[in-house]
């Protein structure tokens, strides 16, 4: 990771500094994408099991994990770990819980009433990554507001170990979520596999879930397909931005940035802090942890993206989060409760030295399904009401609509609708 100083950068620098690792949207990787979603359209199980056995490097008799299997793996599970799902399964529900919506209604003249409805999306797909580690925690961030909610399906998908299994971590967590259906397949086929349906895996209504620029691509494309489904949002690779000043503690800074760091090699961190004695001391830091990291040379690659930066004082700072919109924004700093008002495209915002990124990881009860790659802005965290969909209801008395009749009538005219204006007059006609 290189020190630098914002002052002494050019507009180009500054933006090469903060440019993500290369976001894999390239011609190659969509080409690819769409060949999967083709093969697994046309040739479904067929395809998703040939593909899991192309990429996860393993030969699975069928896609389906069964009831049997899915309690055969939670109950191996270690009773300590167990009791750590459980915590954060209480904390993430009670969170979410709060968030239940609420219908409204509202007389907006007399005679005329206005609703506002909420209802569970019926059938939704849960994608929970594998590959380079197990995360039990993401079924528990996708599995709880499902189940809050109520939707009628929950679907969940992963892809499988070299001995074809999904860890008993995961599978107590779809446990504590409801969750019965659960098949062994990731990446772009898994996506497919959801949108599209398959002899075996239901097609679904929305999926949800991060994943690698494969996965985040396929969700893109079956978004914008007739065919396929809604995605939730542009949830790729994991990053974090921290802000500090002299007053933060380097080893608890650099312990936040590998925490992130170590999530993939196309991660990024990024600090950005008032002291220049506290870019050495990161540094220092970084280089003491690193070492000490099973995952080190995954963190490693993480940093080569990664920058540490000395800004001129907190307020330039906050412009420069407000501007790259970080997934996570970490606030380790004097007073940081007066700035939060100005930050505001961040995902997830962690306040104060002992509130840690890997906190809402896991177990503080906030989702950490966030937007990344500066989507931020105009996307929202993960949250219960993703899993309804809201619409409306009016009801007019014959009072009601000739109150509004002139209104109708008018406009319909200004826009020269005649069979909008019919269908109001017709009635007053009727009336009279």
């Amino acid at each position: 990771m290189q020190l630098m100083n914002w002052q002494k950068m050019s507009a180009d620098h500054r933006q090469q500094a903060l440019a993500r690792p290369v976001q894999k949207t390239s011609t190659a990787l969509l080409e690819t994408v769409q060949g999967i979603l083709t093969q697994v359209k046309a040739e479904g199980d067929a395809a998703v099991l040939a593909l899991t056995e192309k990429f996860d490097k393993v030969a699975l008799p069928n896609l389906r994990y069964s009831t049997e299997q899915i309690d055969a793996q939670a109950a191996r599970l270690d009773a300590k770990v167990r009791q750590a799902i459980d915590t954060a399964y209480d904390t993430i529900k009670r969170f979410h819980e709060a968030q239940r919506p609420q219908n409204i209604q509202v007389e907006t003249r007399p005679g005329v009433t206005c609703e506002q409805r909420f209802t569970a999306l019926q059938s939704v797909g849960l994608y929970v990554p594998g590959g380079t580690a197990t995360l039990p925690s993401t079924a528990l961030m996708l599995g709880v507001p499902a189940q809050i909610a109520g939707c009628q399906q929950v679907v969940l998908v992963s892809p499988p170990d070299a001995n074809g299994d999904l860890s008993p971590a995961l599978m107590y967590a779809a446990q504590r979520c409801g969750i019965t259906e659960v098949y062994r397949c990731g990446g772009a086929q898994a996506i497919a596999a959801l949108a599209f349906g398959t002899e075996t895996v239901p097609r679904v209504d929305k999926v949800f879930g991060p994943g690698n620029s494969y996965v985040t691509a396929a969700k893109q494309l079956v978004a914008q397909r007739s065919d396929g489904c809604a995605m939730d949002m542009p949830a790729g690779p994991s990053e974090l931005l921290v802000i500090a000043d002299a007053t933060a503690n380097p080893a608890f800074v650099a312990a936040d940035l590998l925490s992130q760091a170590e999530h993939g090699a196309d991660s990024q961190v990024i600090l950005l802090t008032t002291s220049a004695a506290m870019l050495e001391k990161v540094e220092q830091q970084l280089m003491q942890q690193l070492a000490q990291l099973s995952r080190r040379d995954i963190a490693t690659q993480a940093l080569a993206s990664s920058a540490l930066i000395q800004v001129a004082d907190i307020e330039q700072a906050v412009a420069i989060s407000q501007d790259y919109a970080p997934e996570h924004l970490s606030l380790q700093f004097a007073e940081p409760q007066q700035w939060l008002a100005k930050l505001t495209t961040a995902g997830s915002v962690f306040v104060g030295d002992y509130t840690p990124e890997a906190g809402g990881d896991y177990a503080t009860g906030t989702n950490h399904v966030l937007p990344t790659y500066g989507f931020s802005k105009v996307y929202s965290s993960l949250g219960l009401l993703d899993f309804y969909r809201r619409y409306t209801v009016q009801t007019a008395t014959k009072a009601g609509l000739a109150e509004l009749a002139e209104a109708i009538t008018t406009l319909a005219d200004t826009e020269g609708l005649d069979a909008h204006k019919r269908a109001v007059t017709i009635r007053m006609e009727a009336s009279s």
